[in-house]
């Protein structure tokens, strides 16, 4: 396992578009998963242990995020013959024991990993309502460790997008395993 860390964020960048399945058969566009007044991509996957550490947290925020009218959208990009516990079966069944409320995708292609440039697992990209980057970093100040206060970066910076439409705190990079390319 390598450890990576995102690159610092480029503010302002636009998201880009994607039309993925997901666990539950239906395919989802970029206008189908954005909320009101934002959206989180998060790229993860099932078999890293970064992921794994905070996957019941990741659940969490995507749902009081949409609580603020911010959409949550996951996707995994990883290479599934190499790592096949990254499966689409397999994805449908880690979304359904975690108790997933918000889109889980399969970028089979990695054509949509490669458009936003991301790098490990999990990795976080927070868009204001006009899908302009204002977040990329960790979800908390936890990281892999199992802190019950940890301070809710993510969450942080997403309420604030919600209501101004800009973050200007501190931006901790993201730190995972690498994306698995084929």
């Amino acid at each position: 396992m390598v450890a990576l860390t995102t690159p610092e964020v480029d503010k302002g960048w636009k998201a880009e578009e994607f039309n993925l399945i997901s666990v539950d058969g239906n395919y989802y566009d970029l206008d189908e998963v954005k909320g009101d007044n934002g959206l989180v991509v998060a790229f993860i996957c099932n078999h890293c242990p970064y992921v794994k550490s905070i996957v019941d947290k990741i659940a969490r925020e995507a749902n009081e995020l949409k609580e603020l009218g911010v959409g949550f959208v996951a996707i995994n990009s990883n290479d599934s013959i190499s790592y096949p516990e990254d499966s689409y079966e397999n994805m449908k069944i880690f979304a359904s024991e975690h108790n997933f409320n918000f889109p889980y995708l399969l970028d089979n292609t990695q054509e949509i990993a490669k458009k936003y440039d991301a790098v490990c697992t999990p990795d976080f990209f927070g868009f204001n309502s006009k899908l302009e980057l204002q977040y990329r970093g960790r979800l908390d100040s936890a990281k892999k460790d199992i802190i019950p206060d940890a301070k809710r970066e993510l969450f942080i910076a997403m309420s604030e997008v919600a209501k101004t439409s800009e973050f200007n705190g501190e931006q901790i990079p993201s730190i995972g395993c690498s994306l698995k390319w084929k």
